[in-house]
């Protein structure tokens, strides 16, 4: 007689201030995990006006915990990804408890990608050229990039890697049991 046994589902947090590569490297992780459902977080927020109110800031991360929850319990999914700033540790808090993970045995994986004060600046400052960002991207991104090394997540910095390369990285995190 044989006995299923459910795959371990592994929930990834991949934080990191705008233009760091979060987006992209995420991409590369969902290609290379088995069985895997990426969430980029600017989806749920890809609003025109975009506007940073107490109302909308509860929808998106409403929206953001009701869309992981949903993979977590799919038994599609093994691994689900989510990127986002997440510059803050209590959205992080605030959407690990929201989420079914006891139920589902998820264990948590929680990564930010930082990158060089200079690298990050170069990066923010090609996507406001292309007219990807506002002009005020720049100044954010580099006022949000000390704020990773204070959260207590593993650290994965980008400058200098190709986006598969960060992506081994945060799929490497997980294989170290961290």
């Amino acid at each position: 007689m044989s006995h299923l046994i459910a795959a371990r589902k592994t929930l990834y947090l991949v934080g990191g201030p705008m233009g760091v590569g979060k987006s992209t490297a995420c991409r590369e992780l969902n290609r290379m995990l088995p069985r895997s459902v990426l969430l980029d977080g600017d989806w749920c927020w890809q609003a025109d006006p975009f506007q940073v109110t107490p109302e909308t800031k509860a929808v998106v991360l409403d929206n953001i915990c009701h869309a992981l929850g949903n993979f977590l319990r799919c038994s599609a999914y093994e691994n689900v990804i989510l990127c986002w700033v997440m510059h803050e540790r209590a959205i992080v808090e605030t959407i690990l408890g929201r989420l079914p993970l006891a139920e589902c045995g998820a264990r948590v994986r929680w990564t930010s990608l930082v990158a060089g004060e200079g690298a990050l600046r170069a990066r923010v400052e090609r996507d406001v050229t292309a007219g990807l960002r506002d002009a005020g991207a720049v100044e954010r991104a580099l006022a949000y990039l000390p704020l990773y090394r204070e959260l207590g997540s593993e650290l994965v910095d980008t400058t200098g890697r190709t986006p598969r390369e960060v992506a081994e990285l945060v799929a490497g995190v997980a294989r170290r049991g961290r």
